[in-house]
């Protein structure tokens, strides 16, 4: 029903608490805090990313999201994970018991302050899940393509051009809150916003 049609919130389907338990400041720092992270900049078509310690980034740069800062400027923790050094993490997360037949599964690990997330974009299919915090989804069907600025961040439209848009032109959104996994189609439109500090994992069915 949802598969290849639109986005859908899934709600009590994994029990992912062991993980969560793991993915407290404290629990990760001791584990990963002298590892290396990239970080990716928030904008649509993000090219520079820029490796520091995981410490230094939890320490030192996952801060509330400047509004008057770029996304080529703004660093942002998500994906590109070294399997090799987060698999022991990753081994304890239950991902959606739900496939498209073809794919196959790669996760992508996040950490945010509020205020920041990723300006529209789109690929293929996945969930994400929000482990700490709120993160709020702006989506539109892959015929729809949004009005933005690929170098604007997410906070910087929803000040901007959201309270502009006509009712007929606004996105699809919604609010996730830890536990709640929200299914995203091929090729949907989508940005985010972190709410709050927020910890999130994504499952893309590549």
């Amino acid at each position: 029903r949802f598969a290849f049609s639109r986005p859908v919130i899934l709600r009590g389907f994994t029990d992912n608490s062991a993980f969560r338990a793991l993915c407290t400041r404290e629990k990760l720092l001791a584990a990963f805090g002298a590892l290396p992270v990239r970080l990716s900049t928030a904008n649509t078509y993000s090219y520079r990313k820029v490796d520091v310690p995981f410490q230094e980034y939890v320490e030192h740069l996952l801060k509330p999201q400047d509004p008057a800062r770029l996304g080529s400027d703004t660093l942002y923790f998500f994906g590109d994970n070294n399997f090799t050094e987060w698999g022991s993490l990753f081994q304890e997360y239950m991902p959606p018991p739900f496939r498209i037949p073809g794919t196959s599964a790669a996760y992508s690990f996040g950490i945010a302050g509020s205020g920041s997330g990723v300006p529209f974009h789109w690929h293929g299919p996945g969930y994400s899940e929000v482990i700490f915090g709120r993160k709020r989804w702006f989506l539109y069907p892959p015929d729809k393509t949004p009005h933005f600025h690929p170098n604007e961040t997410t906070l910087a439209w929803l000040h901007r051009t959201y309270p502009m848009l006509p009712p007929a032109q606004r996105p699809l959104e919604c609010t996730l809150r830890p536990g709640e996994v929200l299914y995203f189609p091929d090729h949907w439109w989508h940005a985010t916003l972190n709410l709050d500090t927020s910890v999130f994992i994504s499952t893309f069915l590549g």
